[in-house]
């Protein structure tokens, strides 16, 4: 009898296991890291400094009810639209992630989520957008002109065609601000840097939205064109292009920023004062994703005064236009812009960041002070 019922209490944990086993299936379908999401207790604190939730006061557009949404895809919750205005209105800032007593990422777990959203074929018509765009045109703005028009054929015919530093323009500086890119290559070409002859898209936008196969085809692309010209380092002056190439592409590439780069360089760059009042907006994924806080800030006082701001550097409110936020839910990021002036101080001449998206989505917000690229300073002091 007790062999029995030692078989028959067998015969239980064997069924008892196969249901687990299902279950443990069923919950791992959805393929985000349990480890990363169970790490969010629900505790709260990132409802005081999530900038979404602070402009929509939904409890769906805070970090813990994102994490409460993908916890209950990861439990078995069908894939639908119907989360779509939570997880894809993040702007994936890290404010939360800075500031979890848990030690969470909850923006690492956002853009996983959304990558197997992407695989579910569960996308906004935005996101669907951008990726076509990126992907038909290699920018993100789906321009059909040469990536490098800001330059006269002659000055194209004069790059060299092999160097140890490139500078990596981006689709805004490339499209939207080629003044910031003239500027940056005349002061980057005094230190022997060159262009590549067919940059894309770094990728960020259908990284940050969940296309990850679309992705590693562009940045396969670019390392290829990186590896022509033989560079091993790549410098670039958007925030969304430098997070991209320093932590997504192969570690084999030194990536720095061009307020890094100036900061190294300020001896030789022999900058002359100037009287002018300046603050500076730290670019989230710039200063809170990667610490590149003290470079900018080193840059700016060696030509003019600085006043910081209400909010800085790990508390830097954002300017409400990563994430796909900007093209996807264009009113939010718009209030997300206006709050962050809110941060600016009286008696400044300009608001000075290191991010062009930075500098578009604060702009369009409005505002009494003009908003300029660090470069544009710099140039000021090159004159």
């Amino acid at each position: 009898m007790k062999n029995e019922g030692k078989k028959e209490t067998g015969r239980s944990e064997e069924l008892n296991g196969k249901e687990v086993g299902e279950k443990n299936s069923k919950e791992s379908s959805f393929g985000v890291d349990r480890r990363s999401v169970y790490k969010c207790v629900q505790c709260g604190t990132c409802r005081s400094v999530c900038p979404v939730f602070d402009v929509v006061g939904w409890e769906s557009a805070n970090t813990r009810g994102r994490m409460l949404i993908i916890k209950s895809l990861l439990e078995g919750r069908p894939p639908s639209e119907d989360v779509l205005s939570s997880l894809a209105s993040c702007t994936t800032c890290g404010i939360c992630a800075a500031k979890c007593p848990a030690g969470a990422n909850p923006p690492e777990v956002v853009e996983a989520a959304r990558a197997q959203l992407v695989k579910c074929g569960v996308t906004t018509e935005a996101q669907e957008k951008l990726k076509a765009a990126v992907m038909t045109s290699g920018n993100s703005f789906g321009e059909t002109r040469s990536r490098l028009h800001w330059l006269s054929d002659s000055e194209r015919a004069k790059l060299p065609e092999k160097s140890d530093y490139v500078y990596f323009v981006g689709c805004f500086d490339s499209y939207r601000y080629p003044e910031f890119a003239k500027k940056t290559f005349e002061v980057l070409q005094r230190f022997g840097v060159t262009l590549l002859p067919d940059e894309q898209c770094c990728a960020s936008p259908l990284l940050r939205t969940g296309f990850l196969e679309d992705a590693e085809k562009i940045m396969e692309h670019n390392l290829e064109q990186i590896r022509k010209v033989g560079a091993h380092t790549v410098i670039t002056g958007c925030a969304g292009c430098y997070t991209t190439l320093k932590n997504n592409y192969p570690e084999e590439l030194r990536v720095i920023s061009l307020p890094e780069f100036l900061a190294e360089h300020l001896e030789e760059l022999n900058l002359k004062h100037i009287d002018l009042t300046v603050t500076y907006h730290d670019p989230c994924h710039l200063g809170r994703h990667n610490k590149v806080y003290d470079a900018p800030r080193k840059v700016i006082q060696a030509i003019c005064t600085l006043k910081e701001m209400k909010n800085i550097k790990e508390n830097s409110r954002c300017c409400g236009g990563g994430g796909g936020v900007r093209i996807g839910y264009p009113d939010i990021s718009l209030e997300l812009a206006r709050n962050r002036l809110e941060d600016v101080p009286e008696g400044v001449d300009y608001i000075v960041t290191s991010c062009p998206l930075c500098v578009r989505n604060l702009r369009d917000a409005g505002g009494d002070i003009e908003i300029i690229d660090i470069v544009e300073l710099v140039a000021m002091a090159l004159e």
